[in-house]
């Protein structure tokens, strides 16, 4: 019950526009009831202590022998004081298999507890049932407390991963090229190329060459000689 109020606490838009505010607490602790991942919680890895009287145990396990929706269907009318069609609109069943569901939940308790017990009768003892036992819940300003500091772990948690969104994409968008570029092809190996030699000592004939060359580069009208200025 106290992850309910959880619920609805972190949801209290949604139920404050709820018709039926109370249908939908009751709504979200039956699924948590029946979720298998609040067992892992530490609080409830040990179970409730059983009722102390014996009719109260017997009442009980009557109770959880039948399957859940007509379980819930017997709690929510004979226990809460609903009417059928409300009963048939909170199991999501329609009234006439709402009906048949109680029917078949007395028929199942009549059988299994030790005095059979009229619907009025079975209204007090289902009201005696859940009064009888003490859950481990905390208060309703503890409760209200959790809700507050998650909603501001979750707001916080929000604001920091825009702003790490924003970042990384300015940084991108920074670092990103402008133009696109070709990616360099990897190196090949060429062959039949012969190596390049250092150039080595001048023969005759190149000297000779050489020294043409420097003399028209003056006198020769082939070439033209730059003017000093």
């Amino acid at each position: 019950m106290e992850r309910a109020f959880q619920r609805a606490w972190d949801h209290w838009p949604e139920v404050a526009r709820d018709p039926d505010p109370a249908g939908w607490v009751r709504a979200a602790a039956h699924d948590w009831a029946l979720s298998p991942w609040h067992r892992f919680r530490r609080r409830y890895r040990h179970p409730e202590p059983p009722p102390p009287d014996e009719d109260d145990r017997a009442l009980l396990d009557a109770l959880l022998s039948l399957p859940p929706p007509y379980r819930r269907t017997l709690v929510l009318y004979d226990g809460v004081g609903l009417d059928l069609p409300e009963t048939a609109a909170e199991t999501e069943a329609s009234t006439r298999a709402a009906a048949g569901r109680l029917m078949y939940a007395r028929e199942v308790l009549a059988e299994r507890l030790p005095e059979p017990a009229g619907p009025g009768e079975l209204h007090d003892r289902l009201a005696d049932l859940a009064s009888t036992g003490r859950t481990r819940a905390v208060e309703p300003a503890a409760v209200r407390a959790g809700g507050e500091r998650r909603a501001r772990l979750w707001t916080r948690t929000a604001a920091a991963v825009t702003v790490v969104l924003i970042g990384s994409t300015a940084m991108t968008l920074h670092t990103a090229p402008t133009h696109y570029v070709p990616p360099v092809p990897p190196g090949e190996t060429v062959r039949g190329v012969p190596p390049r030699v250092a150039p080595g000592p001048l023969s005759d004939d190149q000297r000779e060459l050489r020294a043409r060359l420097r003399e028209a580069l003056l006198d020769g009208p082939e070439r033209l000689t730059p003017e000093a200025r």
